[in-house]
């Protein structure tokens, strides 16, 4: 029997992946760094997350990107007193981008709060020691465009605090997000052009999301490995956006890829689940009650299938 096209693709990868291994052994001492995404969490405390993310031994967390006002958001203070309590370390800041911060919207003032919003999230990135800060091109829960001139709008607003992430030595990264919550830069391919729009040394990676990935990639492994040197961060879910081995997500392909294009070594870059559940708008996620037990056990799960499926596919 023939295999089929994505099956010819997870062969090369994996072919890639033990040549490189052979050759460079030494390249593969080094796990990939483990991180989780807090705003799925709730209204839950800093301090509950980090105390869950401390018992199931993660160091990293994506912190909510939440001043979106000059007397809202975490305060640095607290926010290092508790994480170095619990022994965790910033690895980025979640731009959330919604209408009434909208890059690319029709509406100046709208415009105006995007800028506002991201100079106040980069001062907390650069307060907390995070590696990257998450950018959405347009609105998530938006997917009807507004014209034909979004992504012009969207670049032009970015370019105006472009710069402002070199002074914060924070990567800005951009994510791709799928055509059912967002309206355009669906793709590596558009988020490529996007950063290449924008041109600016401040802005030069992708945040990845595999769940996106499943619909809007002909092959999520080859398009991290296309992504070499510009991917920084990947969200993680499984197909059903759920804990990690609850769907049918091939992770031991995503896993080669990932040390193909050397990301265990690079100490910007991260994997980072965030399991959202479907829906075409997750942001009412981050206001939600949390179910303590619930959490732990997704937590549990995803991390002990994610470090489970490393070791075996290093052992090959």
């Amino acid at each position: 029997m023939r295999i089929q096209n994505y099956q010819l693709k997870d062969k090369e990868i994996k072919e890639k992946f033990l040549e490189i291994k052979a050759k460079s052994p030494e390249a593969f001492k080094n796990r990939i760094k483990f991180s989780w995404s807090n705003w799925g969490f709730g209204v839950e405390s800093l301090g509950e997350t980090a105390k869950r993310l401390n018992k199931y031994d993660i160091r990293y967390i994506e912190l909510h990107g939440n001043r979106y006002g000059k007397d809202l958001g975490y305060k640095e203070s607290e926010v290092k007193k508790i994480l170095s309590e619990y022994n965790i370390e910033v690895a980025g800041v979640c731009g959330m981008f919604s209408a009434d911060n909208d890059l690319s919207s029709n509406r100046p003032v709208i415009r105006q709060n995007a800028i506002d919003y991201i100079r106040r999230n980069l001062e907390l990135a650069a307060e907390v020691g995070a590696r990257y800060f998450l950018i959405v091109p347009g609105a998530v829960g938006r997917p009807n465009p507004y014209d034909d001139m979004e992504s012009y709008r969207s670049v032009e607003t970015l370019k105006v605090v472009a710069d402002k992430f070199c002074d914060a030595g924070i990567r800005g990264a951009v994510e791709p997000i799928r055509s059912a919550e967002v309206s355009f830069c669906h793709t590596f391919s558009d988020a490529k052009e996007y950063i290449n729009a924008v041109a600016s040394q401040g802005v030069k990676h992708i945040n990845g999301d595999v769940y996106h990935m499943l619909v809007e990639e002909s092959h999520i492994g080859m398009a991290i490995i296309d992504a070499k040197g510009m991917l920084t961060n990947l969200h993680m879910a499984d197909t059903n956006r759920d804990a990690l081995g609850e769907g049918s997500l091939d992770l031991d392909t995503i896993i080669m890829a990932l040390y193909v294009i050397g990301y265990n070594n690079d100490e910007s870059c991260f994997v980072t689940p965030e399991p959202l559940g479907p829906g075409g708008d997750p942001y009412p996620a981050m206001y939600g009650k949390p179910d303590k037990e619930k959490l732990d056990n997704l937590v549990k799960q995803t991390i002990s299938c994610f470090r489970e499926r490393e070791e075996e596919v290093l052992s090959q």
